[in-house]
């Protein structure tokens, strides 16, 4: 059988509170009985809980068949231009990717720092610096570290920026594709076609190499954007913001493609991935 994408929400969705979830512990299974594959753990504010806490998730994951994947916290900064504030970030990647194993997370989510107020030059030489120290100073468990492109301009976060920091170490280093971000610091418009999404795809299997595209990290959603690019999160209902999901399920049926894709949707994530894996399935018949 043909092998398909995995879809899942980013966090616990407002239909997961409304129908009784309380618990993250609770939502691997709920993720599974309302038709979903995946489901990234938010850790965005802070590593909060236990190794009991993170290890009963990841039971929990397993007995239903549902694939992890674990956000950092939001205050990571890779090319901060303070030194001891930059470094620190190496314990909250290690906190992190212990977290993740606990759970039997496959890709931890880092953001890949800021360019405000240096160029992007000077911020791409912190980031890797960062990087490096990170590969050096934490052994492999197992667990990828994943690099999200991001919405701000003024972010570090292209494509092509987060390929060449993959280019680190392309065993331990993956790239995280947010979609909507992409969309959002280009001041939208750029993903109307099927062959817009294959252009990431193949750009990736071109520059790193073809199975991390074919089973790409993918984050989704429609974003507001200003002139500075990612202003928020919106759900499928918008009509004003893109991207549309729909080209996107055409260019991965059609290339056998077989990526995760995380829904970050503002509170209908659950029921915006469950959209866009009924539409991919509606493609099969």
């Amino acid at each position: 059988m043909r092998m398909r994408p995995l879809f899942g929400p980013g966090g616990n969705s407002e239909r997961f509170y409304a129908e009784g979830g309380k618990s993250t512990k609770d939502a691997p299974l709920w993720v599974k009985n309302f038709g979903l594959d995946a489901y990234e753990f938010e850790a965005g504010n802070g590593i909060r809980g236990s190794a009991e806490l993170f290890s009963a998730i990841g039971r929990a994951a397993a007995d239903a068949g549902i694939s992890m994947s674990f956000h950092t916290p939001y205050f990571i900064s890779l090319s901060g231009v303070e030194a001891e504030k930059r470094l620190k970030s190496i314990d909250y990647i290690r906190d992190s990717l212990n977290a993740a194993a606990l759970m039997g997370a496959k890709t931890i989510v880092v953001h890949s720092g800021s360019a405000a107020k240096i160029s992007r030059e000077e911020a791409m030489y912190l980031a890797s610096d960062t990087i490096a120290r990170t590969l050096e100073a934490i052994p492999d468990n197992g667990v990828k570290i994943g690099l999200e492109t991001m919405g701000k301009i003024n972010q570090l976060g292209t494509l092509d920026e987060v390929i060449e920091l993959c280019k680190i170490d392309k065993t331990r280093l993956v790239p995280v594709v947010d979609f909507g971000h992409l969309n959002a610091r280009d001041l939208g418009g750029v993903f109307c076609s099927a062959d817009d999404y294959v252009r990431v795809f193949d750009k990736i299997a071109c520059e790193l190499d073809e199975e991390k595209a074919k089973n790409l990290h993918c984050h989704f959603s429609k974003i507001e954007w200003t002139g500075s690019g990612e202003k928020r999160h919106l759900t499928f209902e918008d009509q004003t913001y893109g991207p549309q999901f729909e080209p996107l399920m055409e260019a991965l049926y059609t290339h056998s493609l077989t990526p995760t894709l995380i829904s970050e949707s503002a509170g209908t994530q659950a029921d915006d991935a469950l959209a866009m894996k009924k539409y991919f399935l509606g493609l099969e018949k």
